[in-house]
Order: structure tokens, then C-alpha cells, then sequence
């Protein structure tokens, strides 16, 4: 007995030295210089670890244990600490991600702040996903996450899916009090929920994957909010009922009255990709539709409401058909065999319909139900899909920190933009990519421009690895240039140099 009490104690104490193994780090140092602000391709998609000041930097360092090192086993521990110390940020420190993860087969439970990359879309030449994008600071979040695609049994392969749900808190409260200076719309205290599922049908050379991307900002207080007596505060539900409510859209916000919408502020794409696979070439073609609520969702809505007593009921069975718009559309070309130019990203949005021009739905005295005016990335209660004033979904959006009048908002969500990326690899430690758009800006429904303003945002970016680049220890150098041009950022010219090394602890 003793021996085997023994046994079971030198087992426990391997498990837990086994969370030591397969321990990587990295170390940063990044600097930033601009005329003017710092430019668009310089600050976005970096999970919101950037600034528009004029001179910026960090000094960064992380210790992760990948899953990838349990791969063999039937569980797996992961974890990561990653932190920045910075000048001419919204935080001197910033801890970007704290996290620790479990897998059970397929399936990882996540806690923590984490990074997670973008789906359906190349991380590096994409302009981001509309609704989970990779350009605003991670949230700390529980998350429940299938993140690979699985093999439904019985279909030979040809037929899999992958998915999330999470929620988390955001942290950035102080931040919206210190940009308003108290004298407009902010939050505290409130939540933020997303899921997500993917469906891949086909063989490995050719398959379409399908896709639904949602989030929802719930619960805490909102404050300063207009035409809410006395003093502009609203607390929202945060019980069982409103995480609920989250996950399956239901209820009521509190200031609704005649007007009933969903409780929480929600929002999410419909996605759909066709992959082409070949021996030299692969090709993806795209869709990213983005929406708020039916007008943009199911480009249908009941329209045969009674009046008075009857408002909300229906009477008559007519609907209202909204035009189909409001899309990222993208291809994505790789050429395997030349180096010097291996990925193509082309991208093409469009955000001015919103479900039209019209009021957003229909009371006791007008049956008329259109919904219109989504002002897409914003809402009335909350302080709209951003974090730490960084926009939580594609930074095309004009995210909050660029606003000069101290609102929570997304003052430019109605635009059309050509998006260009371009990859590749010349030489064996040399890398590099470059970035080109061109966007026409038209405010939102609720702030119309004058004149559509244009604007054109450009990045150049190499990186050298040092020493053997296919090994986890080693040195690397990025250079990247950035320039603005135009009406709405404004103009900007800016270099940005970071020197990192990578590492992997014992042998």
C-alpha cells in the first residue's frame, strides 16, 4: 500500500513538473515616430498593444505554454503571461494577456486575456473581420472554444465545424471616464459576450466554410445617457436572465418604452469562404456580411403591425424586403512556388446602407416597421463595439480615440474602401508585407458629412530573422513605414522599429 501511495505521489509530482516543460518566451522593444498621428497600418490590428501619439513604445516580454505541447496526450495545460511597460499609451502598463487554458480532446476551456486570431481571414494582409477583429485590447473572458475544426463521424471527413462562446468584463472604465472627462456618454462595469460556429463542408482541395460571428455588450451602468431623466443613468440588468439574454437575443433594455429591441447592444456577421487548393496555387474567395439587427441580418421584417391596442400585434401578413449591401467581399491568393510574392489579398467594403435612411421602428401610432439607421458600431445606452477606444471589430470604422470631441463613438461608420495586401518571402530570413487602402467616408446617418472625405492609408513593413529562422530561439528586426493621406485621419507619415528575440526554456 505504502508503494502504491508512493507511486501515485512521484505521478502527481511528474504531472505538475510537466507544466514546466515546452516553455517559450519573448522579449520586445518597439518605438514609433510620426509626423502628425501615428498612421492607420502602423496602430491597427496589433490586438490594440499601439497609440496614435506622435512618439511611442514599449518594452514587451511573455512567458506561454503552448497545448501544442500536450499534443500527445488526451489533455492539455497551457498558459501565458505577456506584459508591456509604455510611453505615449493609454496605460504605462499594459498586461496584454494573462491566461490559462485546458484541453479535453478537442475541446479548450480558456480564462484569462488572450489573443485570439482572426477566422476565415489571413491574419497579416486582411483589413479584419468586421465583428471579431484583432485590432482592440483582449477582454478578460471564460471561454469554451472547439478552435479546430472537427470531423463530424460518418462523413468521411467532407463535413466539419468549429465554434466559441465566451464572456468576459472589459477593463477599460477608467479609460472612458479620463476620455469624456465625465461630460458624455461612459460605461462601467459592463460585460461583453461573443460566439461563434463554422461549418466546413468538402475535401481538403476544395470545400466552402460557412460561418456566424455575434457579440453583445450587456449589463453595468451607462451614464450621461440622452434624454434620460433625471441624471442620465441607466443600470442595466446584469442576472441570470440578461446573461441569457446575451447568448439567445431576448428582453428589453430599460429606457425602451414604446420601442422594444433586444436587451444589450448586438451585433454579427454572417461569413462564408470557398477554398481552391492546388499543387503550385490556393485560392479563398470571401464574404463578410455585417449586421445589427433584421434589417441587415435577415433583410426581412413583419410589416403588417396594428395601430393603437393592436400595435404590437400582427394583422396582416406583409413584410418589408431591405436590399442586400453592407458587405466585405475578399480574395485571398497564395503562389506557392515564388517566394518573392507568395500572398495576394484583395478586399472591397461597403457600409452606407444600414438598413436605409429611416426611422429604426414602428410605434402605436405609425404600423409601419422599418428599421433603419443602424449606426452600425454604435448604440444609445453603451459606449458601442470598442475597447480602450479601440473598435473590436475592422479599424476601418473610425475607432473612439481618434475623436477630438471627448464621445465614446465610431463618428465615421458609413464608408467604401479598397483594401490590397501583399506577401512574401525573397530570401530565407526576409520577410515582408505590404498594405494599400483607399477609403471614401461618409460619417454615420446621424452626423452627415458635407462632402464624402478620402483617404489613403499605406504600410511597408520588412522583418529579418537572425540565425536560424526555423528554430524557436531566435533574434528578429521589423522595420515598417506608414503613411496617411486624406481628409479623415489626416495626414500622417511615421517609421516603426521593433527588435524581439524568442526563446524556449531548457533544452
Amino acid at each position: 500500500m505504502l508503494s502504491s501511495l508512493g507511486l501515485k505521489a512521484q505521478e502527481t509530482v511528474e504531472g505538475i513538473g510537466r507544466l514546466g516543460q515546452g516553455l517559450t518566451w519573448r522579449a520586445e522593444v518597439q518605438a514609433t515616430v510620426s509626423d502628425g498621428q501615428t498612421p492607420l497600418w502602423l496602430n491597427a490590428n496589433k490586438y490594440g498593444l499601439s497609440s496614435l501619439d506622435d512618439v511611442n513604445g514599449y518594452l514587451r516580454g511573455g512567458i506561454f505554454r503552448p497545448l501544442a505541447v500536450d499534443s500527445m496526450r488526451r489533455w492539455g495545460i497551457g498558459y501565458g503571461v505577456d506584459a508591456a511597460v509604455a510611453t505615449g499609451f493609454t496605460s504605462t502598463l499594459v498586461v496584454q494577456q494573462a491566461y490559462a487554458e485546458l484541453r479535453w480532446m478537442k475541446g479548450v476551456l480558456t480564462v484569462g486575456s488572450k489573443e485570439q486570431p482572426l477566422e476565415l481571414k489571413n491574419q497579416q494582409l486582411s483589413s479584419g473581420s468586421q465583428t471579431l477583429g484583432i485590432n482592440a485590447r483582449p477582454v478578460p473572458s471564460v471561454r469554451i472554444a472547439l478552435p479546430n475544426y472537427w470531423d463530424i463521424p460518418g462523413t468521411r471527413g467532407l463535413i466539419a465545424l468549429k465554434g466559441h462562446i465566451a464572456y468576459g468584463k472589459r477593463t477599460d472604465d477608467a479609460w472612458q471616464k479620463d476620455f469624456t472627462h465625465q461630460q458624455s456618454r461612459y460605461t462601467e462595469g459592463s460585460f461583453i459576450h461573443t460566439k461563434a460556429g463554422y461549418l466546413r463542408v468538402g475535401s481538403n482541395t476544395l470545400n466552402v466554410e460557412l460561418g456566424v460571428e455575434a457579440g453583445c455588450e450587456f449589463g453595468g451602468k451607462a451614464y450621461n445617457v440622452s434624454g434620460v431623466e433625471p441624471d442620465g443613468t441607466v443600470e442595466n440588468a446584469q442576472n441570470l436572465s440578461a446573461f441569457f439574454h446575451a447568448l439567445v437575443p431576448g428582453g428589453s433594455d430599460a429606457t425602451d418604452g414604446s420601442f422594444q429591441n433586444k436587451e444589450g447592444n448586438h451585433m454579427g456577421s454572417w461569413l462564408a469562404r470557398l477554398n481552391i487548393d492546388q499543387p503550385t496555387w490556393a485560392l479563398g474567395v470571401y464574404a463578410d456580411h455585417y449586421f445589427e439587427d433584421n434589417s441587415s441580418m435577415l433583410h426581412l421584417s413583419h410589416n403588417g403591425w396594428g395601430k393603437g391596442a393592436e400595435a404590437q400585434t400582427k394583422v396582416e401578413d406583409r413584410y418589408f424586403f431591405y436590399d442586400m449591401k453592407d458587405w466585405m467581399l475578399g480574395a485571398e491568393l497564395k503562389l506557392k512556388e515564388c517566394s518573392w510574392l507568395n500572398e495576394v489579398v484583395v478586399e472591397y467594403l461597403y457600409t452606407k446602407y444600414q438598413g436605409g435612411p429611416v426611422y429604426h421602428d414602428h410605434t402605436p401610432n405609425v404600423s409601419e416597421h422599418l428599421c433603419g439607421r443602424d449606426n452600425f458600431y454604435n448604440h444609445y445606452i453603451f459606449t458601442g463595439w470598442q475597447h480602450w477606444g479601440q473598435v473590436m471589430g475592422n479599424p476601418l470604422y473610425l475607432s473612439p480615440i481618434y475623436n477630438q470631441d471627448g464621445l465614446v463613438e465610431v463618428e465615421n461608420n458609413r464608408f467604401t474602401a479598397w483594401h490590397l495586401g501583399l506577401g512574401g518571402q525573397p530570401f530565407d530570413k526576409l520577410s515582408y508585407r505590404v498594405l494599400a487602402t483607399l477609403q471614401k467616408n461618409l460619417g454615420t446617418y446621424y452626423n452627415l458629412v458635407d462632402d464624402p472625405k478620402d483617404e489613403v492609408s499605406l504600410l511597408a513593413e520588412a522583418c529579418y530573422r537572425f540565425g536560424d529562422a526555423n528554430k524557436t530561439s531566435h533574434w528578429y528586426a521589423k522595420a515598417a513605414f506608414g503613411l496617411d493621406n486624406g481628409g479623415l485621419r489626416g495626414d500622417n507619415v511615421g517609421l516603426q522599429l521593433t527588435i524581439g528575440r524568442t526563446g524556449l526554456f531548457g533544452k
